[in-house]
C-alpha cells in the first residue's frame, strides 16, 4: 500500500547526539574535553543504548533522562573526566538543546507539503523530546510525537510500534520508520513496516531477525522512499 505516514526515531536519526560533546568541547576552559569528546560522546550513546535493553530484558523499566544521566556518569568515568561536575551539569544542559542535522527541515516540510503526516517514535521522555523538537523548530513539521513513556517498555519491543498504528489507526504497510538504529529499524521490519536505516557512519549490517529495507547515507532522500 501507498505509504501515509513517515515515523522517524529522534536521537541520532532528526538530533545529533554526538552535538552535546562537540558543542562544550569548543568552549573556553574545556581543554581535557576537547582531547576526548568524541570518545566520551560514542562511550556515553553507547551505554545509553545498552542501559535501555537490559532495562527492557530485565522489566525494569525506568526513565530515559535517568539512563540518558547513567550513560554519561559511565562515559565520564570512563575518561577520566568524573570529577568535574560543571562539565556533567553542561553536558545534561546541552542534550535537551540537541541540533537536528541540516537536512531535517527541508526534509519534512517536503513531506508535510505533499500530505504525508510525520511523527517522532521515541525512547525519549516526553520532555526531552518537547525540549529538542522546539529547540530544532521542527514542531510544525509534525502530526505526533510519541513517547515510550506512555507504554512503559523500550525499543525494540513490538508495543513500542504498535504506538503507531494506535495513534493513527492505520496499517503496519503504510508506515515508514526511519532510523539511524540498524538494531530499530529491524526490529520495525519485523513488525510489518516499510524501513529505511540512516547509516551515517557507513557500519556493517547487524545480523539480526529481519533487516532494514532501505539504506542511505542521511535523510535526503526520505520523500522519494514515501513515494514523493
Amino acid at each position: 500500500m501507498p505509504i501515509k505516514i513517515c515515523v522517524f526515531d529522534a536521537y541520532g536519526t532528526l538530533f545529533d547526539v554526538g552535538a552535546a560533546a562537540r558543542i562544550a568541547a569548543g568552549e573556553v576552559g574545556r581543554h581535557a574535553l576537547a582531547e576526548k569528546w568524541m570518545e566520551l560522546a560514542e562511550f556515553w550513546r553507547q551505554k545509553q543504548l545498552q542501559y535501555t535493553w537490559l532495562r527492557a530484558i530485565t522489566d525494569n523499566h525506568i526513565d530515559f533522562w535517568t539512563v540518558t544521566k547513567n550513560g554519561l556518569d559511565y562515559a565520564l568515568e570512563r575518561t577520566g573526566l568524573d570529577g568535574d561536575m560543571e562539565l556533567r551539569e553542561r553536558l545534561l544542559a546541552l542534550y535537551w538543546e540537541l541540533q537536528a542535522y541540516k537536512e531535517v527541515p527541508k526534509m519534512l516540510t517536503t513531506l508535510k507539503a505533499a500530505g504525508l503526516q510525520t511523527a517522532i517514535l521515541s525512547n525519549g521522555a516526553p520532555d526531552m523530546l518537547t525540549g529538542a523538537v522546539e529547540s530544532a523548530g521542527i514542531e510544525t513539521l509534525l502530526d505526533e510525537v510519541l513517547s515510550v513513556e506512555d507504554i512503559g517498555i523500550f525499543k525494540p519491543d513490538a508495543r513500542v510500534y504498535q504506538m503507531v498504528l494506535d495513534r493513527f489507526g492505520c496499517k503496519a504497510d503504510e508506515v515508514l520508520f526511519v532510523s539511524s538504529n540498524g538494531w530499530d529499524a529491524a526490529g520495525a521490519s519485523g513488525f510489518g513496516f516499510e524501513t529505511a536505516w540512516v547509516n551515517r557512519a557507513g557500519e556493517p549490517m547487524d545480523r539480526l531477525f529481519a533487516e532494514p529495507h532501505h539504506t542511505m547515507g542521511d535523510l535526503t532522500d526520505i520523500p522519494k522512499l514515501a513515494g514523493l
